[in-house]
């Protein structure tokens, strides 16, 4: 399977990222097929250089892109930005679950003055 994907290059605390397009299964900075442009997170704003006609061409051939060069390339306007994700609501049972320690606090204070009586009574039989 063939990826688009950054490959970090720069200094140490300074990275820069070049967007290439690898196959899947070769090392993060190994070899690749075709640089498509750079990326610089440190500028204000941040600097991105891509080949968006080339982006295409490979995205139409079946690239797949990585998540971090999905956001770049949808800032560009090459691929449409990922959805937000959405929160899934809590089931009824996990929310009552979550207020069953809050419930269980105040049934216990009762159970605590019924042994207090007990202990009183054993001191009197002595």
């Amino acid at each position: 399977m063939i990826r688009i994907r950054l490959r970090r290059t720069g200094k140490t605390h300074h990275a820069s990222y070049r967007m290439v397009v690898a196959e899947k299964m070769t090392k993060r900075d190994g070899g690749f097929l075709e640089t498509l442009g750079s990326y610089d997170p440190h500028a204000n704003p941040p600097a991105i250089n891509i080949n968006t006609e080339r982006a295409k061409e490979w995205i139409g051939k079946g690239a797949q892109p990585s998540e971090a060069a999905h956001k770049i390339l949808a800032r560009v306007g090459v691929l449409e930005p990922l959805p937000a994700p959405v929160k899934k609501p809590q089931p009824v049972a996990a929310a009552a679950a979550s207020e069953a320690p809050a419930a269980a606090t105040p049934a216990e204070a009762p159970e605590a003055p019924a042994e207090e009586p007990a202990a009183a009574s054993d001191e009197s039989e002595s």
